[in-house]
């Protein structure tokens, strides 16, 4: 059975851990999110989410932001390989409502996921 918790071990923690994605990633972008990532040695992707108040000033659209991204992780992590992943999030995201951003993500996965076949 597969499990689509988000539990703490699927998380991107300390900022060593978002250090080392951030030093050698492979990008899948749009205007609006970068999802960079970089393989990891455990059995199961990790998250990590960069939502910067410059690009949305109110908490609660920053919330709402974090909340689609985490749903949309945890739905696809089991098909997601063993990498660690970041989301970056870029001016125009506040344009965007639940269900394009939820296509773009699935867009950028799609991506990450094809990349992670070719290496």
């Amino acid at each position: 059975m597969i499990k689509l918790n988000f539990s703490r071990e699927l998380r991107l923690l300390t900022p060593a851990q978002f250090k080392y994605v951030f030093q050698d990633p492979q990008c899948a972008s749009s205007a609006q999110i970068t999802i960079l990532a970089r393989i990891n040695q455990e059995n199961h992707p990790r998250l990590g989410l960069a939502v910067a108040k410059k690009h949305l000033k109110r908490a609660h659209d920053r919330n709402r932001i974090k909340r689609l991204c985490r749903e949309r992780f945890r739905l696809l992590q089991h098909r997601l390989p063993n990498y660690d992943f970041v989301i970056v999030v870029k001016q125009g995201i506040s344009q965007l409502d639940n269900q394009q951003l939820f296509n773009l993500l699935d867009k950028l996965w799609q991506r990450h996921i094809r990349l992670a076949q070719k290496s």
